[in-house]
């Protein structure tokens, strides 16, 4: 059992957990993650370490509620507690001076390329995030996104903040100006990281993208998680999360993630119904 120590909320669909495990926070690199159970019987979800004190002994978790298990763990509140945290999983992300580092995130995955940036930027890179979400209201981590990189460019799809579009443009515009860039991260939604790669692509630029999909057991053993990089089959959890984004197929991916969208929304549904008939 591993108890709550501080939960808030950073929009109305994303909430902030802070979580004593000891081990992990000692061990834990950037772009790892672990896998949250919140009962006996209950799905097993990764989410990406955000961040960690050692000292404390506790991780931050960033949950954007999307389903049944995110539903109820944003239920949770300081003092309550996670029954079961394995990790840390997957591979860390590759770190080296690079010169300038460019990471872009989109929505929540702005929460997975925060300790990319932040182990960059101590690393000795000059790191630039563009960050990118569908309006204001959705925005979270401006001000520890600002902290740790040296240029924070903001994007919102309907121009409610920052500049108006998608976090490409930006990207596009530093290719423009003839910015020397040694490298990119992207992460967020999948046509997200494809459109950035698109980007990147005629320049040769090392891009690298952290892959999300089905995940079940995160040691490599079910193939939930195949995804084909290189023409070859990997496990996202044991061979990622992260991958070269040029080499990734992604039309492949997003059909396998679109298989089971309809039944996700649909128990996502149902079991937000149940919950507000038990509340009334």
């Amino acid at each position: 059992m591993h108890r709550i120590v501080k939960a808030e909320f950073l929009n109305d669909t994303v909430k902030r957990f802070e979580v004593e495990v000891p081990d992990i926070a000692r061990s834990r690199k950037a772009g790892q993650f672990v896998i949250i159970r919140l009962g006996e019987n209950g799905e097993r979800v990764p989410l990406t370490i955000a961040d960690s004190s050692s000292g404390a002994g506790t991780i931050t978790l960033i949950v954007q509620e999307v389903g049944k298990t995110t539903f109820f763990m944003n239920k949770l509140e300081e003092n309550d507690f996670i029954p079961d945290i394995v990790g840390p999983l997957g591979k860390p992300t590759h770190i080296e001076n690079f010169g300038t580092a460019v990471c872009v995130g989109g929505g929540i995955g702005t929460a997975v390329v925060m300790p990319i940036a932040k182990a960059l930027k101590e690393a000795g890179n000059k790191v630039i995030s563009i960050i990118g979400f569908k309006s204001k209201d959705l925005l979270i981590l401006e001000n520890e996104i600002n902290e740790i990189s040296d240029e924070v460019i903001i994007t919102t799809d309907d121009g409610s903040y920052g500049k108006k579009g998608f976090v490409t443009q930006p990207l596009q515009d530093m290719f423009g100006n003839c910015m020397k860039i040694g490298v990119v991260y992207a992460i967020g939604p999948m046509v997200m990281m494809h459109n950035v790669v698109m980007v990147t692509k005629p320049h040769n630029l090392l891009t690298y993208v952290s892959l999300n999909p089905i995940m079940v057991d995160g040691t490599g053993m079910c193939g939930g998680c195949r995804v084909t990089v290189d023409n070859q089959m990997k496990f996202a959890c044991v061979d990622g999360p992260e991958f070269d984004g040029h080499k990734v197929d992604f039309e492949e991916l997003i059909a396998r993630l679109d298989t089971y969208k309809s039944m996700e929304k649909d128990s996502y549904s149902r079991i937000k119904e149940e919950y507000c008939k038990c509340e009334s």
